[in-house]
């Protein structure tokens, strides 16, 4: 009798269609969408017929005695302004302290000796989609009898360089002598992004993350290797992360030191709004309530007051980039106020912007002068044109997850701080997250060996439980 009944009928069908459902969502495995691999072509002019020549050619950094003298002159005829009384680093680099940089640059810096230092690990060049791209690769010194190293790509952003990774490197091929675990070894390749460093400029527009994933991915590919793991941080991050979703069966881990996400949902704005007073319920730890909040001051206002760059360079880079091109005083405010903010925003309180506690004017100078010896400034602001320009959210790998095992070091003195349980949504496989105990954004500089230690460990977790092989 129940089941003629009306309300009866109505909780069958319930049932019914609750049940379609389920066996729908268990026997209808979502296929993984990945991203499609761009094969551009970003040289001068026409493709030519021919095939691109694919050898890999020694490098090495060289600088000319003009090259060098013209640089002095423009050193010896930069013009300054004064500060403000009192302002810091509040309106931006304060040449006070601007002119100290410059003297020690034409009577202390020793750019020779940097480019030793520079050309201490092997460098080459190749030619991928039209443009020649440069990398340094360090394999281990030493291997432990019957081990292999692990292949591991490391990818800088803006306004850092290769160099970024000089302190980093020899704790990831010989973690041993360092006084660090040697269960995992790496060979280390990091190349600079096009329009970065000695990397060539893409001729073409709309050369954005997703086409530098695609040359990285034919750069690996190219040197032989079929799984790698990759790192990054500023657009490394979001290169490695296009790479993840690009070739998900060749990458076995993705590591980050910034993880930013651009989809926002309703959960998020709620999380904003009440995460301060019930962090439980949103996933938070003590330690994102401490970091973001109050959210209008550490949140909203920080965007505001520290991304005055981003929009210039997102929509005119190469007005702006003019002067920093024909200026190398003006090109190294505009870079070391960057080292200040983004190392610890604290600094901006300081007459020399803190720039010398963390960091020293010989690593700080030698990043500036591979922006100016390679002319490379304005190619690399426009990559925030050609990823930001068709707006935030719009594109298909903003939509898109990363099934990838990933592990991501949380920095203290980032800019902007994402909290795990966003990060999720995004990164659905997070295997290991950790709130560092001190460092900012140029953590592979600043902290390498902290940075080294969360690499190996995320590492030694994915060989151990062979997470790759689960996905």
């Amino acid at each position: 009798e129940f089941c003629s009944s009306p309300a009866g009928i109505m909780l069958l069908e319930v049932f019914l269609v609750l049940g379609t459902v389920i066996i729908y969502f268990l026997f209808s495995k979502k296929k993984e969408e990945t991203l499609p691999f761009k094969d551009g072509w970003w040289g001068k002019g026409q493709k030519p017929d021919i095939k691109e020549d694919t050898t890999v050619r020694p490098f090495k950094v060289e600088t000319t005695e003009e090259e060098l003298s013209d640089l002095f002159r423009r050193l010896d005829q930069a013009r300054f302004t004064e500060p403000l009384e009192n302002s810091c680093f509040h309106y931006g680099i304060n040449s006070v302290f601007l002119r100290k940089v410059v003297s020690y640059w034409k009577n202390q810096f020793n750019w020779k000796k940097q480019v030793e230092v520079l050309n201490k690990y092997p460098h080459f060049k190749t030619k991928i989609q039209g443009i020649d791209v440069h990398f340094v690769h360090v394999k281990p010194p030493h291997l432990p009898e019957g081990r292999s190293a692990k292949p591991l790509l490391m990818v800088h952003g803006w306004p850092g360089s290769f160099y970024e990774f000089y302190k980093i490197i020899p704790l990831l091929t010989d973690p041993a002598s360092h006084g660090l675990s040697d269960e995992h070894v790496f060979e280390v390749i990091c190349p600079s992004i096009p329009g970065y460093g000695f990397s060539e400029a893409p001729h073409k527009k709309d050369f954005n993350s997703v086409s530098a994933a695609s040359v990285f991915y034919e750069l690996m590919l190219r040197l032989g290797f079929n799984e790698f793991y990759a790192q990054g941080g500023d657009w490394g991050w979001l290169i490695c992360t296009n790479l993840a979703q690009m070739a998900p069966n060749h990458m076995k881990g993705l590591h980050l030191n910034l993880a930013s996400v651009s989809k926002v949902g309703f959960t998020h704005l709620l999380s904003v709004l009440l995460g301060r007073y019930f962090p439980g319920l949103f996933g938070f730890q003590e330690e994102d309530v401490r970091r973001m909040f109050p959210f209008l001051k550490k949140g909203l206002y920080r965007i505001l007051s520290e991304s005055g760059y981003a929009h210039i360079q997102a929509t005119k880079p190469d007005t702006v980039g003019c002067g920093l091109n024909d200026s190398p005083v003006g090109l190294a405010a505009y870079i070391l106020e960057k080292f200040s903010s983004w190392t610890d925003l604290e600094f901006q309180n300081l007459e020399d912007g803190g720039l010398e506690r963390k960091f020293n004017l010989d690593d700080l100078l030698t990043n500036v002068m591979i922006y100016w010896v390679s002319g490379c400034i304005v190619s690399s602001m426009r990559f925030y044109k050609e990823n930001l320009q068709k707006g935030i959210g719009r594109q298909k790998h903003e939509k898109l997850t990363v099934q990838v095992p990933t592990g991501i070091a949380s920095f203290p003195n980032e800019i902007m701080h994402t909290p795990q349980a966003w990060a999720q949504k995004k990164y659905t496989n997070i295997v290991s997250f950790h709130f560092m105990p001190r460092g900012g954004h140029f953590a592979a500089l600043e902290e390498p060996e902290l940075l080294a230690k969360d690499i190996l460990q995320f590492v030694g977790k994915v060989e151990k439980e062979q997470l790759w092989k689960k996905k």
